[in-house]
């Protein structure tokens, strides 16, 4: 889509850089506001900085939301690919980043340590009044929602007799689960399976989010359990198996665009508001089955969404 991916790891010794320089040369160097700040959001946003978290489905959405307002004339850079919440969120704080694609409960539960609410509604209240003193805008939630799963393959269900999360808590201690290293410390991991459900493991394999490391892992039977997301098409494709969820853990997990308020105009709200309403769940299982089955590229299965959407000729 000819998005630009910037050196944006370096803005803050710029800035820092830009700061001395006009120190140098007068006494009030923070007196002149910079363009596209303040709250007109009408202003020009400059150059928008998408990023993403690091699985597959993240890497889609960054390349949406960045080919979206690349269409729309915007000046884009992007940095996808950058770990988890932990390692991305701080840097939109910072000001590296200026646009994500979340997930509702997720980034929730990131801020407050954890919500037991399960409405997108409230999730989403909660989650701008915790947001709107940081300068960061919360936009209308998707249709689209993908939720964390405990997935398992047809023999070990019918082994252990399950069906739902719940059926995991007599059998758990012989079970390996494998998942994100940070499914050890977030509430919907390994400490709210063990509070909601009386789930405790045999064990823990650290791998990636939904990734080409648990996927093999649970092919090849490294692991009995493996997290993965409701959305993605590899679990249809391997004919496996998703426990249901029977007690309240997993909150809404809505998509939802975040803005840093400097490049939250009304132009790029009305962007990022049309892709997520245009996007559904339905979407994102074809499009996830495309990127780990059929194992084409990102950026080019985002360009074809965008297509089919009317976002690029």
């Amino acid at each position: 889509m000819g998005h630009r991916t910037g050196p944006h790891r370096v803005l803050g010794a710029l800035v820092g850089l830009a700061l001395l320089l006009a120190a140098c040369a007068g006494d009030d160097p923070l007196g002149q506001e910079a363009p596209g700040a303040g709250p007109d959001t009408g202003a020009d946003p400059g150059t928008i900085t998408v990023g993403s978290a690091d699985f597959p489905e993240a890497l889609l959405l960054g390349n949406i939301a960045a080919g979206a307002l690349e269409a729309r004339g915007f000046d884009v850079e992007t940095q996808l690919n950058l770990g988890s919440r932990e390692i991305y969120f701080p840097a939109m704080r910072n000001g590296e980043i200026d646009v994500l694609m979340e997930y509702a409960g997720a980034l929730l539960s990131h801020l407050t340590g954890g919500t037991d609410s399960t409405d997108v509604d409230a999730i989403m209240e909660e989650l701008r009044a915790e947001l709107e003193d940081e300068g960061i805008a919360v936009l209308d939630p998707s249709p689209a929602e993908n939720r964390n799963a405990l997935v398992v393959t047809p023999e070990t269900a019918e082994q252990y007799d399950l069906s739902t999360v719940s059926d995991l808590a007599p059998v758990g201690g012989e079970l390996v689960l494998g998942g994100p290293p940070e499914y050890r410390t977030r509430r919907i991991g390994l400490p709210g399976l063990e509070e909601v459900y009386g789930i405790e493991f045999a064990s823990f394999r650290d791998l990636d989010a939904g990734g080409v490391l648990t996927i093999a892992a649970l092919e090849q039977g490294d692991i009995d359990v493996g997290v993965l997301f409701t959305t993605q098409g590899v679990i249809d494709d391997k004919g496996w198996v998703v426990l249901e969820e029977d007690r309240p853990l997993i909150p809404a997990e809505n998509i939802i665009p975040v803005v840093r308020q400097e490049a939250a105009t009304d132009e790029v709200r009305a962007v990022l508001d049309e892709v997520a309403a245009a996007l559904s769940t339905e979407d994102l299982v074809e499009l996830n089955r495309r990127m780990e089955v059929d194992r084409e590229d990102p950026e080019v299965v985002a360009e074809d969404w965008l297509t089919e959407q009317g976002f690029l000729e």
